[in-house]
Protein backbone atom coordinates (compact mmCIF):
# COMPACT_ATOMS: atom_id res chain seq x y z
CA UNK A 1 0.00 0.00 0.00
CA UNK A 2 1.37 3.56 -0.71
CA UNK A 3 -1.14 5.41 1.29
CA UNK A 4 0.53 8.50 1.60
CA UNK A 5 2.17 9.25 -1.97
CA UNK A 6 -1.00 8.10 -3.37
CA UNK A 7 -2.65 9.95 -1.70
CA UNK A 8 -0.85 13.39 -2.22
CA UNK A 9 -0.31 12.55 -5.80
CA UNK A 10 -4.25 12.03 -6.40
CA UNK A 11 -4.80 14.69 -4.41
CA UNK A 12 -2.29 17.06 -6.61
CA UNK A 13 -3.44 16.18 -9.73
CA UNK A 14 -6.71 16.42 -9.10
CA UNK A 15 -6.20 20.32 -8.03
CA UNK A 16 -3.64 20.86 -11.06
CA UNK A 17 -6.72 22.34 -12.73
CA UNK A 18 -6.63 24.74 -11.03
CA UNK A 19 -2.98 25.88 -11.83
CA UNK A 20 -3.50 24.94 -15.42
CA UNK A 21 -6.42 27.58 -15.03
CA UNK A 22 -4.37 30.40 -12.94
CA UNK A 23 -1.54 29.80 -15.86
CA UNK A 24 -4.24 30.87 -18.73
CA UNK A 25 -5.59 33.73 -16.36
CA UNK A 26 -1.71 34.51 -15.89
CA UNK A 27 -0.68 34.39 -19.53
CA UNK A 28 -3.81 36.50 -20.40
CA UNK A 29 -2.45 39.05 -18.34
CA UNK A 30 1.19 38.62 -19.91
CA UNK A 31 2.51 37.44 -16.29
CA UNK A 32 4.51 35.00 -18.65
CA UNK A 33 6.69 33.72 -15.22
CA UNK A 34 3.78 32.90 -12.97
CA UNK A 35 2.08 31.22 -15.98
CA UNK A 36 5.14 29.23 -16.86
CA UNK A 37 5.41 28.40 -13.23
CA UNK A 38 1.54 27.17 -12.54
CA UNK A 39 1.39 25.12 -15.76
CA UNK A 40 4.89 23.99 -14.47
CA UNK A 41 3.61 22.47 -11.27
CA UNK A 42 0.02 21.17 -12.77
CA UNK A 43 1.57 19.14 -15.41
CA UNK A 44 4.33 17.89 -12.91
CA UNK A 45 1.82 16.99 -10.37
CA UNK A 46 -0.27 14.81 -13.02
CA UNK A 47 3.15 13.03 -14.35
CA UNK A 48 4.06 12.09 -10.85
CA UNK A 49 0.69 10.52 -10.07
CA UNK A 50 0.88 8.51 -13.23
CA UNK A 51 4.27 7.41 -12.10
CA UNK A 52 3.10 6.35 -8.77
CA UNK A 53 0.03 4.68 -10.51
CA UNK A 54 2.19 3.12 -12.81
CA UNK A 55 4.63 2.03 -10.25
CA UNK A 56 1.73 0.37 -8.21
CA UNK A 57 0.47 -1.59 -10.99
CA UNK A 58 4.17 -2.98 -11.42
CA UNK A 59 4.53 -3.54 -7.44
CA UNK A 60 2.03 -4.06 -5.25
CA UNK A 61 0.44 -7.14 -4.02
CA UNK A 62 -2.74 -8.22 -6.22
CA UNK A 63 -6.16 -9.42 -4.13
CA UNK A 64 -8.90 -10.65 -5.57
CA UNK A 65 -12.13 -8.64 -5.27
CA UNK A 66 -15.78 -9.10 -5.73
CA UNK A 67 -17.35 -6.27 -5.76
CA UNK A 68 -21.16 -6.48 -4.58
CA UNK A 69 -22.13 -3.21 -6.11
CA UNK A 70 -20.89 -0.51 -8.62
CA UNK A 71 -21.51 2.93 -9.23
CA UNK A 72 -19.65 5.61 -11.13
CA UNK A 73 -17.61 8.08 -8.30
CA UNK A 74 -16.54 10.65 -11.05
CA UNK A 75 -19.85 12.43 -11.46
CA UNK A 76 -19.76 14.37 -7.97
CA UNK A 77 -18.07 17.12 -9.74
CA UNK A 78 -19.64 20.33 -8.78
CA UNK A 79 -17.12 21.33 -5.37
CA UNK A 80 -14.19 20.55 -7.72
CA UNK A 81 -15.56 22.58 -11.17
CA UNK A 82 -16.21 25.58 -8.93
CA UNK A 83 -12.18 25.72 -7.66
CA UNK A 84 -11.40 24.86 -10.99
CA UNK A 85 -13.45 27.95 -12.46
CA UNK A 86 -12.64 30.22 -9.47
CA UNK A 87 -9.63 32.01 -10.88
CA UNK A 88 -11.31 33.06 -14.09
CA UNK A 89 -13.68 35.10 -11.45
CA UNK A 90 -10.57 37.64 -10.97
CA UNK A 91 -9.53 41.11 -12.25
CA UNK A 92 -6.39 41.07 -12.62
CA UNK A 93 -3.61 38.30 -11.43
CA UNK A 94 -1.36 40.92 -9.81
CA UNK A 95 -4.13 42.32 -7.71
CA UNK A 96 -5.18 38.92 -6.75
CA UNK A 97 -5.40 38.52 -2.86
CA UNK A 98 -2.57 35.59 -2.48
CA UNK A 99 -3.10 35.73 1.35
CA UNK A 100 -6.95 34.38 0.38
CA UNK A 101 -6.43 32.16 -2.61
CA UNK A 102 -3.70 30.01 -1.19
CA UNK A 103 -5.22 29.59 2.07
CA UNK A 104 -8.53 28.39 -0.03
CA UNK A 105 -6.71 26.26 -2.11
CA UNK A 106 -4.53 24.62 0.79
CA UNK A 107 -7.81 23.77 3.20
CA UNK A 108 -9.40 22.55 -0.61
CA UNK A 109 -6.24 20.27 -1.06
CA UNK A 110 -6.19 19.11 2.91
CA UNK A 111 -10.01 18.59 2.34
CA UNK A 112 -9.79 16.57 -0.45
CA UNK A 113 -6.93 14.60 0.92
CA UNK A 114 -8.22 13.75 3.78
CA UNK A 115 -11.72 13.38 3.71
CA UNK A 116 -11.61 10.68 0.43
CA UNK A 117 -13.42 13.29 -1.68
CA UNK A 118 -10.45 12.81 -4.67
CA UNK A 119 -12.11 10.60 -7.01
CA UNK A 120 -12.78 13.31 -9.10
CA UNK A 121 -9.62 13.62 -11.30
CA UNK A 122 -10.84 14.93 -14.57
CA UNK A 123 -7.13 14.72 -15.79
CA UNK A 124 -6.60 11.26 -15.37
CA UNK A 125 -10.38 10.87 -17.12
CA UNK A 126 -8.86 12.47 -20.00
CA UNK A 127 -5.83 9.73 -19.78
CA UNK A 128 -8.71 6.81 -19.61
CA UNK A 129 -8.99 6.22 -16.31
CA UNK A 130 -12.57 5.88 -14.79
CA UNK A 131 -13.27 5.91 -10.82
CA UNK A 132 -16.20 3.56 -9.43
CA UNK A 133 -17.52 3.50 -5.62
CA UNK A 134 -17.59 -0.39 -5.10
CA UNK A 135 -18.65 -2.16 -2.30
CA UNK A 136 -17.42 -5.06 -1.30
CA UNK A 137 -19.13 -8.25 0.05
CA UNK A 138 -18.63 -7.24 3.71
CA UNK A 139 -20.16 -4.33 3.26
CA UNK A 140 -16.94 -1.67 2.95
CA UNK A 141 -16.98 0.87 0.69
CA UNK A 142 -13.83 1.53 -1.90
CA UNK A 143 -12.96 3.43 -4.68
CA UNK A 144 -11.81 1.61 -7.39
CA UNK A 145 -9.51 3.33 -10.59
CA UNK A 146 -9.28 1.45 -13.54
CA UNK A 147 -9.31 1.50 -17.27
CA UNK A 148 -12.20 -0.75 -17.71
CA UNK A 149 -15.77 0.58 -18.25
CA UNK A 150 -17.73 -1.63 -15.49
CA UNK A 151 -21.23 -2.05 -16.01
CA UNK A 152 -21.71 -5.49 -13.73
CA UNK A 153 -20.51 -6.54 -10.26
CA UNK A 154 -20.63 -10.20 -11.46
CA UNK A 155 -16.86 -10.50 -12.57
CA UNK A 156 -14.18 -10.72 -10.16
CA UNK A 157 -11.34 -8.04 -10.65
CA UNK A 158 -7.46 -8.39 -9.74
CA UNK A 159 -6.88 -5.14 -7.65
CA UNK A 160 -4.19 -3.48 -5.80
CA UNK A 161 -4.77 -1.19 -2.36
CA UNK A 162 -3.26 1.79 -3.02
CA UNK A 163 -4.85 3.37 0.29
CA UNK A 164 -6.89 2.18 2.90
CA UNK A 165 -9.95 3.28 0.87
CA UNK A 166 -8.67 3.19 -2.84
CA UNK A 167 -8.46 0.16 -4.90
CA UNK A 168 -6.01 0.18 -8.16
CA UNK A 169 -7.64 -2.69 -11.00
CA UNK A 170 -3.93 -4.31 -11.94
CA UNK A 171 -5.82 -6.43 -14.74
CA UNK A 172 -4.56 -5.24 -18.22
Amino acid sequence: MLSGIARLMLTASSIAPVGFTYAWVAYTQNEIRVSVIAAFVSILSVILCLIVVTFARNNIEKISFKASSIEAADKENVGFMLLYLLPLFTDKINTLNWELWIPVIAIFSFITAFGYSYHFNPLLGLMGWHFYKVESTDGVTFVLITKKHLRTAADTLMVGQLTEYILLDLER
